[in-house]
């Protein structure tokens, strides 16, 4: 019997026994061996052996096909001079042995990982501009490598031509969104408060860093300059007062207020032709701005009874020496009403419903206000109709936002609001409805006086899309001691945000998880409901699809991972979109979500 023969014998003994040999026990070399096999039965030898346990496993050569030509005496001369020259050999070389451990799965799959992530850090590495090139080809070089070249993973209308200043860069969310709007085309400004190597490491290279801190209105005004849209991701990270007012609050009325001003130096420079300049409707700065104002009395009903005991009601509307319009009085009557009312004279060519709502900017004592608009045919009185909504101000000077959309009807069946036929415009103090104001608790506060001063009133153009995202949070995972004052601070921002005038999109995640984006189905509600959490992948992908959705703008809502309530728990039907690249999964998520929210 040849050797090609006896191996054959061997490893059909070794296939019937299948089990290790005690022979073969120890090492056993590698050289010459062209091909192994594995006898390993996972599910026999794991209940015997144990996973823990290092046993040996079996390694035996597989044989060679045997030669069906015909033998030559030039093949056969010196087989077994070559024979003993290989066992030499093979007795020379260090023996290597193999056990469970080398093959455990848990550790293969590390092994992958770690290999697959050496691999795409190396392919990263392709689509970053090299520290080492000119700084005059560095513009260059930027648009070809990042903005038109193949770290382009979407093409988006418009995002070569779109600055977007992403604020809180380097935070969860953060370096997810500066990541998805390079693979997009857009060209990225990240404010940070210091630019250490550790921060610069964490940010792609082609990024441009601003240093500046978002308490500080001096550094934000630097950092909008030539940006088209905001993403606001930072947070404070302690539960002081002070952080979070400074950051959650004040953070974000710095950028809101620097942006706009940035928008109206750009309209100026325009002579006025930029699509986000407001319409002026009145500009309270001198004594002659008040021209046209008329202030009256009312009441909703008459009780002979109860007007004996009534102290009357008065209102007056002046220009101080301090330069502030002001409309004061106070109501004492029940059921009593007072009002500044005017006939708006709009420039030529100009109507209100080219516009979305009006922005009033206000000062005072903190009182709620009713806001009415009539509106009909000029010619016709009898035929206006009056629509109504409320709004609050707050102690100091504030910028209060009022959309049309939130207008109703005096009169239930008449139609909605059309803002072409707008002609007057009145603002009413009633006793009613009032609630003390949370600054001076401790002094008694009489809510049948009021106070007003007003710097000017604007109507808001209709905008298509978001100028502003915020990432706001849903109160889930934070600790119960610290939950209401974050809360707090969130909510405050968010109203600094809604009375900018800005386009804006408010989005509220469950607690943020780190995990791969585009798994699992989300819900989109409104009304603090939600329950899941959601992963940092899926909110930062929500962020970058909202800056170009029209039925994103104006809206507020909350999202986490799709769930089912539980028994006698559901209020609501849920509906669940998967996030997807190859689909616009937030227009229908959004879209059946309420707006000026």
């Amino acid at each position: 019997m040849n050797a090609a023969a006896s191996a054959t014998t061997a490893n059909s003994s070794v296939y019937s026994q299948c089990k290790l040999s005690s022979n073969l026990r120890g090492s056993i070399p590698f050289s010459k061996i062209k091909r192994f096999l594995l006898f390993n039965d996972v599910h026999q030898c794991s209940s015997s052996w144990g996973w823990g346990r290092k046993s040996r496993l079996l390694l035996a050569p597989r044989a060679a096909a045997p030669n069906t030509g015909k033998d030559s005496k030039n093949e056969n001369v010196g087989d077994d001079e070559k024979r003993e020259v290989q066992k030499q050999r093979v007795m020379q070389q260090p023996s290597v042995s193999l056990s469970l451990a080398d093959v455990n799965p848990v550790g293969l799959g590390r092994r992958s990982r770690q290999l697959f992530d050496e691999v795409w850090r190396k392919f990263s590495g392709l689509g970053q501009i090299s520290r080492t090139i000119r700084a005059d080809d560095q513009e260059a070089l930027d648009a070809l490598l990042v903005r038109e070249g193949p770290m382009c993973e979407f093409a988006i209308p418009g995002a070569q031509n779109t600055t977007v200043l992403v604020v809180g860069a380097t935070s969860r969310i953060g370096r997810i969104v500066v990541r998805k709007l390079m693979l997009r085309g857009y060209a990225v400004k990240a404010l940070v408060r210091r630019a250490d190597q550790e921060v610069v490491d964490l940010l792609p290279r082609s990024v441009e860093i601003v240093i500046g801190d978002v308490g500080d209105p001096a550094t934000v005004k630097a950092a909008v300059e030539g940006c088209n849209k905001i993403i606001y991701c930072a947070t404070a990270r302690s539960a002081i007062t002070g952080d979070l007012f400074r950051v959650d609050h004040r953070g974000v009325y710095n950028l809101t207020k620097a942006f706009q001003d940035h928008n109206n130096k750009l309209a100026q420079s325009r002579a006025g032709k930029s699509s986000k300049s407001k319409l002026l409707i009145a500009k309270f700065k001198s004594a002659s701005s008040l021209n046209g104002w008329e202030v009256r009395q009312g009441a909703y009903f008459q009780d002979v009874v109860t007007t004996k005991y009534d102290g009357g009601m008065d209102a007056k509307f002046e220009f101080t020496e301090n330069g502030d319009a002001v409309f004061s009085g106070y109501v004492f009557n029940r059921g009593g009403y007072v009002e500044l009312s005017k006939k708006l004279s709009l420039p030529l060519g100009y109507t209100l419903d080219r516009y979305e709502g009006l922005v009033l900017s206000v000062g005072g004592n903190g009182r709620s206000y009713v806001l009415i608009l009539e509106a009909g045919p000029l010619a016709d009185p009898s035929q206006s109709r009056l629509y109504f909504a409320r709004i609050s101000t707050k102690v100091g000077f504030c910028r209060v936002r009022v959309p049309f959309s939130s207008f109703r009807p005096v009169k239930p069946d008449d139609p909605v609001l059309d803002p072409f036929l707008v002609h007057t415009l009145t603002i009413r103090f009633e006793p009613r409805r009032q609630r003390p104001v949370e600054v001076n608790a401790t002094m008694k506060q009489d809510l049948r006086s009021f106070k007003l001063i007003l710097e000017y009133i604007k109507a808001l153009p209709i905008g298509q899309e978001t100028d502003f995202v915020l990432v706001s949070c849903s109160g889930l995972g934070i600790e119960p001691s610290r939950r209401e004052q974050v809360l707090k601070a969130k909510r405050a921002g968010e109203d600094s945000l809604r009375r900018s005038g800005l386009g804006y999109t408010i989005v509220r995640p469950g607690p943020l998880q780190e995990e791969p984006g585009g798994q699992r189905a989300l819900i989109f509600d409104q009304g603090n409901r939600i329950s899941q959490g959601i992963s940092c992948a899926d909110v930062a992908d929500i962020c970058v699809k909202a800056l170009h959705d029209t039925t994103a703008r104006n809206k507020s809502f909350d999202v986490c991972y799709e769930y089912i309530a539980g028994d006698g728990r559901e209020l609501y039907e849920l509906v669940a979109h998967l996030p997807d690249k190859a689909n616009n999964y937030l227009t229908p998520a959004l879209s059946v979500l309420e707006k000026n929210t």
